[in-house]
């Protein structure tokens, strides 16, 4: 049905359904904590941004997330030349709405700290500004302790993806995002005394910011790209798997600022080797596009009632994609990611 969505309305109604469910190029939805129908460790609420530097292949990402039974601090390094990650993460136990996470994603302000790391987002306009620091991170060389300040900008009237659905076995289960791609990064951190840079002009990032309540068990597919082609930011969320998407999906193209919406999205690969090529395409012949892996950052969290096994794969898109007006650009190695996850919790 694809309904989109293009005035204020608040999300949830009295009952904890949501109001009025499909996509928006921008939140729409009034997200309001105290009306949903279930219990604390049963909400979840998340940001994760990740910058990628297309020019000097490295990374970060950053996530601080709320998920009712815990909560998840992380700093990740990614050094895509020398096919190397590595982490910092907490886990915070019943966390329950502790972390104070906001309501609006363009009104964020978020500070966590303990004595592994120290993270900060913080929105001021078209600007989001990411402090870190962490006496523990080891990079490929053995520089040991990072340290830095990001900062992501997007220009006015920008478009983005948004999302609220629902599940079908359980209407006041829901899930509530928005993804922003192609914010320019440009800031610089160090890894013990090594310096590594941002570059505005071709480094980019994403944030994926989102809030709801989950049935028991879930499994989804999830795919990024924020890069340039012929000097205009292009990028993509192309995702399936999780909540009830007959509404609306939040597959969409982004080009020059403007989303080109998709309808349905399928990821082909072997599951028993996640470092095989992936094929994605979409029912209507808009994308054919494959992700040759550089590496799998894997992630297992196994606690008797709470189970998450991630697969998130790194790695260098080529294809094509067309756009509403038939015109079609050509990927070339372009610096993105996929992921195949299940959560049980």
């Amino acid at each position: 049905m694809q309904i989109e969505i293009t005035e204020n309305i608040p999300l949830l109604d009295e009952n904890g359904h949501i109001t009025k469910e499909g996509w928006a190029k921008k939140p729409y939805w009034s997200y309001d904590r105290n009306k949903i129908k279930a219990v604390k460790h049963r909400i979840k609420e998340w940001n994760y941004y990740a910058i990628l530097s297309q020019k000097s292949g490295f990374g970060l990402a950053f996530t601080v997330s709320d998920m009712g039974y815990m909560g998840f601090a992380s700093i990740l390094f990614l050094d895509f030349n020398n096919k190397f990650y590595k982490s910092v993460d907490s886990l915070i136990l019943f966390s329950m709405g502790k972390l104070s996470l906001p309501a609006k994603s363009d009104e964020e302000i978020v500070s966590y700290k303990d004595k592994k790391m120290s993270i900060s987002f913080e929105t001021k306009g078209n600007e989001r500004l990411i402090s870190f620091a962490s006496d523990s991170l080891v990079d490929f060389y053995g520089n040991k302790g990072i340290e830095g300040r990001i900062a992501l900008k997007r220009l006015d009237g920008e478009d983005s993806i948004a999302i609220a659905t629902s599940w079908k076995e359980q209407r006041t289960a829901f899930y509530y995002n928005q993804k922003i791609n192609c914010m320019t990064a440009k800031g610089e951190f160090k890894v013990g005394n090594k310096v590594y840079s941002f570059d505005e002009n071709y480094d980019t990032a994403v944030l994926d910011w989102g809030r709801g309540v989950w049935t028991y068990k879930n499994r989804w597919y999830w795919s990024s790209l924020s890069s340039y082609i012929e000097g205009k930011r292009f990028g993509w969320n192309l995702g399936y798997g999780f909540s009830d998407r007959t509404p609306a999906t939040e597959n969409a193209i982004f080009y020059d600022g403007k989303l080109y919406k998709l309808d349905q999205v399928e990821f082909i690969f072997d599951r028993k080797d996640y470092l095989k090529n992936w094929k994605i395409i979409d029912n209507e012949g808009k994308i054919d596009i494959e992700l040759t892996p550089i590496f799998d950052r894997q992630s297992k969290t196994d606690l008797y009632f709470i189970k998450s096994i991630q697969n998130q794969i790194f790695g260098y898109f080529n294809g094509k994609v067309k756009l509403d007006d038939n015109k079609v650009l050509e990927i070339h190695n372009l610096l993105g990611f996929a992921e195949d996850v299940y959560n049980a919790w």
